[in-house]
C-alpha cells in the first residue's frame, strides 16, 4: 500500500470516530471526552495502519503495543477523571466566550473550536505510528531499541505522575495545596514529559524505516503543544490563579524536563 493510500483510509476512519462522538455530545452537551478520544483514537490510527501494511513484523508489533498501553491507560484515566470530576472548566469557559462573542451555540462551538481542531492534531502526531509501519526494511535496530526504551520510560513516568496526583487530591488535608513531592519534585508536568517522551520514542522505532523518518512533524507538534499552546500554558495560567503558593512552586521547580529543585 501506498502511503498516500493508507493515510487517505486512516483519515477518512479518524473522521468517521469523531463524527459518531460528535453526535453523542451532541445529547449530551459536554465534550469534555475528547481527551480519552484523543488518546484512543491513535490506537484506532496504528491498529488501522496495522491491518494495511505489510512492514517489518518486529517493528509493527512494538509500535503497536506501546501505542496500545499508551493510549488505553490514557483514555480510560482520562474517562475516570470526567465520571469522578465532571465536565472540564476549560471547555465550558471556551463555549461561554464563544457565545458572548460570536453568538455561536454549542453545535458550532464543538465543531469550530474542538472538532476540526483536535482531528488534524491527532493524525499528524499519530504519524510514527502510521508511517512507521509501512517499510519491510530494515529490521529493529539499536536506534529502535532507544526509541522503545524511551517510551517505555515515558509510560511510566505519566503513569506514575497520575497517580501521584490522585492521591493527593483525595487526601482533603491537601485542598488548597500544591503537590510537590514524588515526581511533581522535579518537573511541574510529569505527565506532559511522559507524553512527549512517548512520542518521541514511538518516532524513534519508525524513524530507522526511510518513511518512518517522514513522521518527524508528530512528536514535534505533541512536543510544542504540551509545551506552548494547550497544556503547559493552561495548566499553569489557571494554577497561579486558584494557589497562592503555585508561584514559589515555579521558580524552584523545572518547567518541563526533570531536575533537581532549585533552592
Amino acid at each position: 500500500m501506498s502511503v498516500p493510500q493508507l493515510l487517505a483510509i486512516n483519515a477518512a476512519v479518524l473522521i468517521a470516530v469523531f463524527v459518531l462522538f460528535w453526535l453523542v455530545t451532541l445529547k449530551t452537551r459536554d465534550v469534555t471526552p475528547i481527551d480519552s478520544v484523543w488518546a484512543l483514537g491513535m490506537v484506532v490510527l496504528g491498529w488501522t495502519s496495522f491491518a494495511q501494511t505489510a512492514g517489518d513484523p518486529t517493528r509493527k508489533a512494538l509500535l503497536m503495543v506501546l501505542c496500545t498501553v499508551w493510549g488505553v491507560r490514557l483514555g480510560l484515566y482520562l474517562l475516570w477523571r470526567w465520571r469522578h470530576h465532571g465536565p472540564d472548566r476549560r471547555y465550558q469557559t471556551m463555549f461561554a466566550k464563544a457565545k458572548e462573542a460570536k453568538g455561536w451555540d454549542f453545535n458550532q462551538a464543538s465543531v469550530r473550536l474542538v472538532y476540526a481542531i483536535q482531528a488534524p492534531l491527532l493524525f499528524i502526531v499519530c504519524l510514527p505510528v502510521q508511517l512507521g509501519q509501512i517499510d519491510a526494511t530494515p529490521t529493529v535496530g539499536i536506534v529502535g531499541k532507544i526509541g522503545v526504551a524511551l517510551a517505555v520510560v515515558g509510560i511510566l513516568f505519566e503513569t506514575v505522575g497520575d497517580w501521584q496526583l490522585v492521591a493527593f487530591r483525595r487526601d482533603p488535608a491537601n485542598a488548597g495545596k500544591v503537590l510537590s513531592t514524588g515526581l511533581w519534585r522535579y518537573t511541574r508536568h510529569p505527565n506532559y514529559f511522559g507524553d512527549a517522551c512517548v512520542w518521541w520514542g514511538l518516532y524513534l522505532v519508525a524513524a530507522e524505516s526511510i518513511t518512518g523518518l517522514w513522521a518527524l512533524p508528530g512528536p514535534i507538534l505533541l512536543t510544542y503543544t504540551l509545551m506552548r499552546w494547550s497544556g503547559v500554558p493552561t495548566v499553569e495560567g489557571r494554577m497561579k490563579r486558584k494557589k497562592p503558593d503555585y508561584e514559589a512552586y515555579v521558580r524552584r521547580t523545572s518547567g518541563f524536563v526533570p531536575w533537581f529543585p532549585r533552592s
